[in-house]
C-alpha cells in the first residue's frame, strides 16, 4: 500500500471551488483579528512572568525575539501555501499535497494535540485572571474549584489547600464551544471586538508603565546558569524561546479557516504575515517593560502583568489589566479551538478518521460534532493541567509543524515549479531551511519530559493510522486483495509491537538506563529490545502477508471465470 499517496494542488484547488459546506464569510481584516485574537493572549498575560522567573531573567526578551524571527521564516512559508491551497486543514492539508499522506497523518495527529492543548493552556491563564479579578472585587472563588488538581494553593490567612479541580476553565470552554458552534461569522464578530479591547490594555501597560522602568532589573540581562539545563544562561534563553513558541502559533490557527475566507489567495498572505509582525513588536515590549519593573524572580505568578502595574503604582490600571487579559485569552482560546475542530473536520473528510465527525451543521454552516467533541476533551484537561505542562507540549507540536511546513514548500517548488503562485515565499532557499533548522534548534531545546509526552502521542497515532486510516482513507483502496479479518487483526498487533517496543526501548535508552542498569550492558539490552520490537513486528506482518496471497490465490482458482472476465 501506498504510504505517500498525494492529493494534487490542483485537486485541492478544485475542491476550493466547489465545496461550499462552510459558509465563506471572512475578509482580510476578520482573519487578521484571528491571528491578533490567537497570538495576544497567554504569551503575554502568562508566559512572560513564568518564563523570565524559571529560565531566561530579563533576556525572556530574546526568547521572544528568537521565537519571531524563527515564526517570520514559518509565515512566510505558510502564506505561500494557504494562497495556493485555500483549504481547511493548514500545515495537514499541505503537508498532503507534498509529502504524501503518512506524513500528512503525522502533522494533522500532531496539529490536533496542539490545538486542543493550547486551548487547555490559555483556560488555565484565564482561570488565573478570573479569579484574581473576582477577588478584587469583592468575590472568591472557592480555592479547591480554582487550579489544576493537585495544586497547593495559599489562602488568605497563610494556609495551603488543595485544589481539586479548575472550574472557571471548564466554564469558558463551554461558552466558546458554544459559541463556535453558533457560526463563523459570529465568532469573528465576537473575536474582533476582544481583540480591540486586549491591544488597547497592552498598549496602555506599555505606555502607563513605562516610566517606573528601573535598569538595574536586567542586570544581569542573561542570569548565570545553575548547572541545570534550562535554568538560565544561554540555555535557559532558548529553552524559553522553545516556551513561548507557543505564543504564535496565531498565524497557523489562521490557515486553518482558508476554506471560510472570502477570498483567500490574496487575504491569507496579508493576515499572515500582519497579525505575527504586529504581536512580535507588542510581545517584546510587554517583556521589557515587565522585567524593567518587577525582579524577574517574582514574576511567577497567574498574573504578571497585574502584578508589573502594581509595582509601577497605577494600581488602578490593575484591575483593568485583568479585565483585558481575561478578553483577551477568551479569544485566545476561539482561535485555538476553531484551529482544532477544522483540522479534525478536515481529516475526517479525507477519512482519516471516523467519517460521522465530519458532518456540517444544516443552519450554522458549522462542523458542530468535531467542535463539540473538541470542547468536552479540552475542558476535561484544563480541569487537571497546570500552565505550563500544557505550554511546553504545545510547542513541540508547533515546531513539528513549522518544519513540515518549510520542508513541504521546498518539495512543491521542486515538484511543481510552474504552478501560478499568488504569493512566493521570497528566498525560499534561504527562507525555508532556516525555517525548518530554527525550529529544529527551539524543539532540541525543550525538556525530555516535553519529547516523552510527544513520542507517546505519535505512537497512539501511528496505530491508528495503521489500524483504521490506512484502510479507509479516500485514496487508498477499499479492498486489499486476499485479505482477512484475521490478517488484518495480525498486521495491526505488529504494528502495535513494533510501536510500542521500539518506545519502550527509546525510554529505556534515553531516561530509565541511567537508573537501574548504567554502562555497556544497559546499551545492549535497549539495542536488543529494538531488534525484538521489529523483528516480530516483521514476522507478524509477513505471516499476515503470506495469507493474504495465499488467500487471494485461492478465490482466482475458485472463480477462474470472473478472472476471465
Amino acid at each position: 500500500m501506498n504510504l505517500f499517496r498525494r492529493k494534487s494542488v490542483t485537486q485541492l484547488q478544485a475542491e476550493a471551488l466547489t465545496d461550499q459546506r462552510l459558509k465563506r464569510a471572512l475578509g482580510a481584516t476578520n482573519l487578521t483579528m484571528l491571528g491578533i485574537g490567537a497570538i495576544i493572549g497567554t504569551g503575554i498575560f502568562v508566559l512572560t512572568g513564568t518564563v523570565a522567573a524559571q529560565n531566561a531573567g530579563p533576556a525572556v526578551i530574546l526568547s521572544f525575539v528568537l521565537a519571531g524571527v524563527a515564526s517570520i521564516f514559518a509565515a512566510l512559508c505558510y502564506s505561500e501555501f494557504a494562497s495556493l491551497v485555500p483549504m481547511a486543514g493548514s500545515a495537514y492539508t499541505y503537508g498532503y499535497a507534498t509529502l504524501g499522506e503518512l506524513f500528512a497523518w503525522i502533522i494533522g495527529w500532531d496539529l490536533i494535540l496542539e490545538y486542543a492543548l493550547g486551548a487547555v493552556t490559555v483556560s488555565i491563564g484565564w482561570s488565573g485572571y478570573v479569579v484574581s479579578f473576582l477577588r478584587d472585587i469583592g468575590i472568591h472563588m472557592p480555592a479547591e474549584l480554582s487550579a489544576a488538581r493537585g495544586t497547593l494553593v495559599t489562602l488568605a490567612d497563610g494556609t495551603q489547600i488543595t485544589a481539586i479541580f479548575n472550574l472557571p476553565a471548564v466554564i469558558i470552554i463551554a461558552i466558546v464551544t458554544l459559541l463556535l458552534v453558533i457560526g463563523i461569522r459570529e465568532s469573528a464578530n465576537v473575536n474582533n471586538v476582544i481583540v480591540f479591547v486586549k491591544v488597547a490594555v497592552v498598549l496602555l501597560f506599555i505606555v502607563g508603565a513605562a516610566h517606573a522602568v528601573n535598569p538595574a532589573n536586567w542586570h544581569p540581562f542573561i542570569p548565570p546558569s545553575t548547572g541545570v539545563r534550562g535554568h538560565f544562561g544561554w540555555s535557559g534563553v532558548m529553552q524559553g524561546a522553545g516556551i513561548v513558541f507557543f505564543a504564535y502559533i496565531g498565524f497557523d490557527a489562521v490557515s486553518t479557516a482558508a476554506q471560510e475566507a472570502k477570498n483567500p489567495k490574496r487575504d491569507m498572505p496579508i493576515s499572515i504575515i500582519g497579525s505575527l509582525l504586529v504581536c512580535t513588536v507588542l510581545y517584546i515590549a510587554v517583556s521589557a517593560v515587565a522585567t524593567g519593573i518587577v525582579p524577574y524572580l517574582q514574576l511567577d505568578v497567574p498574573d504578571p502583568i497585574a502584578v508589573a502595574a502594581d509595582h509601577a503604582g497605577v494600581g488602578w490600571m490593575a484591575s483593568l489589566i485583568k479585565l483585558g487579559a481575561i478578553a483577551g485569552l477568551s479569544s485566545v482560546i476561539l482561535v485555538m479551538l476553531l484551529g482544532q475542530s477544522r483540522i479534525f473536520w478536515t481529516m475526517a473528510d479525507d477519512g482519516l478518521l471516523p467519517k460521522f465527525v465530519s458532518r456540517v451543521h444544516p443552519k450554522f454552516q458549522t462542523p458542530w460534532i468535531t467542535t463539540i467533541v473538541t470542547g468536552i476533551v479540552v475542558s476535561c484537561f484544563a480541569a487537571i493541567f497546570t500552565v505550563r505542562e500544557a505550554g511546553s507540549l504545545v510547542s513541540i507540536g508547533t515546531l513539528l509543524a513549522f518544519v513540515i511546513v518549510s520542508i513541504g514548500v521546498l518539495v512543491l517548488r521542486i515538484r511543481e515549479p510552474n504552478l501560478p503562485r499568488t504569493f512566493k515565499t521570497p528566498a525560499v532557499w534561504f527562507v525555508a531551511p532556516m525555517g525548518a533548522l530554527s525550529a529544529i534548534a527551539l524543539m532540541v531545546s525543550l525538556p525530555w519530559l516535553t519529547w516523552e509526552r510527544l513520542i507517546y502521542w505519535f505512537a497512539f497515532g501511528i496505530v491508528i493510522y495503521f489500524g483504521y486510516s490506512l484502510y479507509n482513507s479516500k485514496l487508498g483502496p477499499r479492498k486489499i486483495a486476499g485479505e482477512t479479518g484475521w490478517s488484518r487483526a495480525l498486521k495491526i498487533a505488529g504494528v502495535i509491537w513494533l510501536v510500542f517496543g521500539s518506545l519502550g526501548s527509546i525510554l529505556w535508552l534515553a531516561r530509565y538506563r541511567t537508573e537501574y542498569i548504567p554502562g555497556p550492558l544497559g546499551i545492549v539490552i535497549g539495542l536488543a529490545g529494538f531488534v525484538l520490537a521489529w523483528s516480530l513486528g516483521a514476522l507478524l506482518n509477513l505471516v499476515a502477508q503470506v495469507s493474504d496471497h495465499t488467500h487471494a490465490r485461492h478465490l482466482m482458482m475458485e472463480s477462474p471465470a470472473s478472472v476471465e472476465k
